[in-house]
């Protein structure tokens, strides 16, 4: 065997992992709105929001696990919203590194004369840059059979790299509606996204090797039982290639008025592969989410049914005297 078994199966693990799998995502996935929706993008309450997120995962299972960091900045302003995105996604024992960067904008239309109903849609380009480091690894040439046999990485290994990183350029779009009337008992919203829409050429061995074009679809509603108390149903749908993943969510508030606090929580179905719970909590202008994934894919007999852990906060930065903004979706 020529190339490296784990670098293959990394590879497949990120980029061809069926159904069931747990690829690259974010489980609370409607808490970094840029990351879900380019046409979220300025969608906000306030006058600025910052977001921070990181997830880790297969701990149970990998010598050093899958994470994922992102931090985003966006604004609106007037119709428009501008923002960006700084993601790194890391895994393996070879440190195989995905880091990207977004510039997002997008456009918000009100459809009718009360601007309850509105349309928004968005546009992120960037760039991104995966690398790996094959020399922390270890191939077929480097076994000998000194002191009892084992891998000397000191040894040529015989392989022949491309390179250890490149560069792939960006290009994603989302569109988005959502209902903002704050008194109204429903209020629905649904959006889809593209990624990937260049399908640029990605590969460490210079294989003609395309990025897989990747779709997402979410919808729900923030049903508003009472003043103090709201749930949100709610879906998403991604695609990518011969991949699949199918999530059904609920979402709970419940206002404490005397310290201006939501308490929230969820849970979260990802189709054969993990259930989540997340708690959290909102107050004034601060959102702290915490989750855990519960596996129950083929590989749980593995990771004795651990997935990953998760945490999210998001700060959105409020005008002294605030003028019209946008009523960001209730999600």
């Amino acid at each position: 065997m020529k190339k490296l078994r784990v670098i293959l199966i990394s590879l497949v693990l990120i980029f061809k992992m069926p159904a069931f799998g747990q690829d690259f995502h974010l489980s609370i996935y409607d808490a970094a709105p840029l990351y879900l929706n380019p046409a979220m993008t300025g969608v906000v309450e306030g006058s600025w929001r910052i977001h921070a997120h990181y997830r880790t995962q297969w701990k149970a299972v990998n010598f050093k696990p899958y994470t994922t960091g992102l931090v985003s900045f966006d604004m609106p302003y007037k119709k428009w919203g501008f923002g960006g995105q700084i993601i790194n996604y890391r895994a393996g024992i070879g440190n195989y590194n995905a880091l990207q960067g977004l510039a997002s904008a997008a456009y918000t239309l009100s459809i009718d004369k009360n601007r309850y109903h509105n349309l928004s849609f968005g546009l992120q380009l960037g760039i991104t840059q995966k690398s790996v480091e094959y020399q922390l690894h270890t191939f077929d040439n480097q076994y000998t059979t000194t002191n009892g046999g084992g891998f000397d990485n000191t040894l040529n290994s015989g392989e022949d790299f491309g390179g250890q990183s490149f560069i792939i350029p960006e290009f994603n779009f989302g569109a988005l509606y959502y209902y903002s009337r704050q008194q109204s008992r429903l209020n629905p919203f649904i959006g889809a996204s593209a990624f990937n829409i260049l399908q640029p050429k990605e590969s460490f061995f210079d294989a003609a090797n395309e990025l897989p074009f990747r779709i997402y679809a979410h919808t729900g509603v923030r049903i508003n039982l009472t003043e103090t108390f709201y749930i949100i149903p709610k879906a998403l749908y991604m695609q990518q290639k011969n991949f699949s993943e199918l999530t059904f969510a609920g979402d709970v508030g419940w206002y404490l008025k005397a310290p201006e606090t939501w308490l929230i929580g969820g849970l979260i179905y990802r189709n054969k592969d993990a259930a989540v719970v997340y708690l959290g909590a909102k107050k004034i202008n601060y959102i702290l989410k915490f989750s855990y994934d519960i596996n129950f894919s083929s590989l749980s007999n593995a990771s004795t049914g651990r997935g990953g852990f998760e945490i999210s906060f998001t700060y959105m930065h409020q005008n002294a005297k605030p003028q019209h903004v946008k009523i960001c979706p209730r999600l």
